[in-house]
């Protein structure tokens, strides 16, 4: 579709065009773009009816789900905002968020609701399981209610990871998620030219902007999104067959799960055209692995919560399984995109310079919930969004993201960017995934450490593998120890949680820096 402004607009739009298609499928039950947009249409007056009012907020507790779709633009319709909750964390962090959103209503998917009777909430809001969610939704009348709702208006409040200090709630408008998602296909990448043929697999969790954002694109397109609760290889590897996917966007610790299954060399990938993957670059031995098994187009999307998903990306043709330059790189602005490299001053910085990435789009954010002070110090007042991320622009414009600005390591003055080194240290044949952070050192105030976990039936020689580094990078780089573990921690979306690394080195330090 294009032309809609807000996500009700959309909804509207798609029950009217596309009809009984099937909109979203889930454990074998079908959504028709209709009934998304008459249930919708129930909640939205169900929630007027339950007086949660435009601006108010609701949320959703829960896995993977066709109702939160459904709550997403019934929400939409009534000029609510939705707040999808982490599953994820624990009691006393979900206590925090919700006394932050002030959600009047939260459904609670299989297994939640019990946790949140018994969580200490300041606001107790209206809870509804999913067991009784359908029953309340379909007690309300299907007519549109025809609120008048505007695009700069708040749609959805995301919260960001938190790795540092409490989680933030990124507030964004109907504009922010539409303005690139309802493009017509024409005014596209090809990469990114959806069909309504197209069979989507929506597997990111709907609390993180590549969950609900890539749904929503999916939707737009009127493409079939097949919701999956969580990512497992072996039924990601039956679903590309039994329901014909064609679009999959996951990060590269997933495709390393997908090539590396017993089944990888046996599935019939023919219908799949190309794989978004994003949260980190792909290394070069796993895009060869990869490229071998699926035979299709590979994409890099850089993005974040603040900018409502993917600002640059790196082309199915500057995939080069011989390796180059660029693939080193996260790509290109896309249209509407700025960005710019700034100094510790907020300064421009010329190519080839590092600092930290600011983008300016109508995909940045309206600011974070009740945060004044994290909104004036992340947005400027002429709409920069200062990223927290470091990174150089070449002369061509391809953005290459170092790391975030908190992970950097200063050693004896020089700075060392964990993602560089990790990237090198990737390629030894005996490590199969790697995490470097800084520790105390009395010496050079910090030091760089590796975390390493070793490829199957491979005993990785620490000292060998730090000869091996320092062939390769710079001396003030190259890991000073290397420990070897049997997994590192990831969050939801699969990044590796650097903090939780950290953690046990700088514990009795006033500052996690030294």
């Amino acid at each position: 579709m294009s032309g809609e402004r807000t996500l009700g607009e959309l909804a509207r739009a798609l029950g009217a065009h596309y009809g009984q298609k099937t909109a979203l499928r889930h454990c074998g039950d079908d959504t028709s773009f209709a009934t998304l947009d008459a249930r919708a249409s129930r909640i939205a007056n169900g929630l007027a009816a339950a007086g949660i009012a435009r601006g108010d907020r609701i949320a959703y507790l829960g896995k993977n789900h066709p109702a939160y779709y459904e709550l997403l633009f019934g929400a939409a319709k009534a000029g609510v905002v939705m707040v999808p909750i982490n599953w994820r964390l624990a009691d006393p962090e979900i206590t925090w968020l919700i006394n932050d959103a002030v959600p009047k209503l939260i459904v609670a998917g299989d297994g939640f609701h019990a946790r949140l009777q018994a969580l200490p909430l300041a606001t107790p809001p209206v809870l509804l399981s999913l067991t009784d969610y359908p029953i309340w939704r379909d007690g309300h009348d299907d007519r549109d209610p025809r609120i008048t709702v505007e695009p700069e208006e708040v749609a959805v409040q995301l919260y960001t990871s938190g790795t540092t200090g409490r989680p933030k709630g990124a507030m964004l408008t109907h504009r922010n998620l539409l303005v690139l998602r309802t493009l017509p296909p024409g005014d596209q990448p090809e990469w990114n030219r959806f069909t309504d043929d197209d069979v989507s697999l929506i597997v990111m969790p709907v609390f993180h902007i590549g969950g609900t954002g890539y749904g929503i694109q999916t939707l737009a397109a009127g493409a079939t999104g097949l919701v999956v609760q969580e990512f497992d290889a072996g039924e990601v590897l039956r679903f590309i067959v039994e329901e014909r996917l064609s679009k999959i966007f996951v990060v590269p610790s997933a495709l390393q799960m997908l090539v590396r299954h017993p089944r990888a060399a046996s599935t019939d990938y023919s219908r799949i055209r190309t794989i978004l993957y994003g949260a980190s670059p792909i290394p070069l031995p796993l895009l060869r692995e990869a490229m071998a098994v699926f035979g299709c187009g590979f994409v890099q999307m850089y993005g974040m919560t603040e900018t409502s998903g993917t600002v640059c990306a790196l082309p199915p043709e500057d995939h080069d399984p011989a390796g180059n330059v660029r693939m080193a790189s996260a790509g290109r602005p896309l249209a509407s995109v700025e960005i710019r490299i700034l100094d510790a001053a907020g300064q421009p910085l010329p190519p080839g310079k590092t600092g930290e990435i600011a983008i300016r789009s109508p995909l940045v954010m309206a600011g974070y919930w009740n945060r004044p002070d994290a909104t004036a110090e992340a947005l400027s007042e002429d709409g920069w969004f200062r990223s927290g991320d470091a990174g150089a622009l070449d002369a061509d414009g391809y953005l290459y993201v170092q790391d975030r600005l908190k992970d950097m390591i200063v050693s004896g003055g020089e700075n060392v960017y964990p993602a560089e080194v990790e990237g090198a240290l990737f390629e030894h044949p005996a490590i199969a995934e790697v995490a470097v952070i800084g520790v105390p050192s009395d010496k050079w105030g910090e030091e760089v450490k590796a975390v390493v976990v070793a490829s199957a039936g491979v005993v990785i020689d620490p000292a060998e593998v730090i000869d091996w580094a320092r062939s390769r990078i710079a001396g003030y780089k190259v890991p000073k120890s290397i420990e070897v573990v049997g997994a590192l921690p990831r969050g939801p979306t699969g990044k590796i949680l650097r903090r939780e690394l950290r953690a046990p080195y700088w514990h009795g330090h006033a500052r996690a820096i030294n």
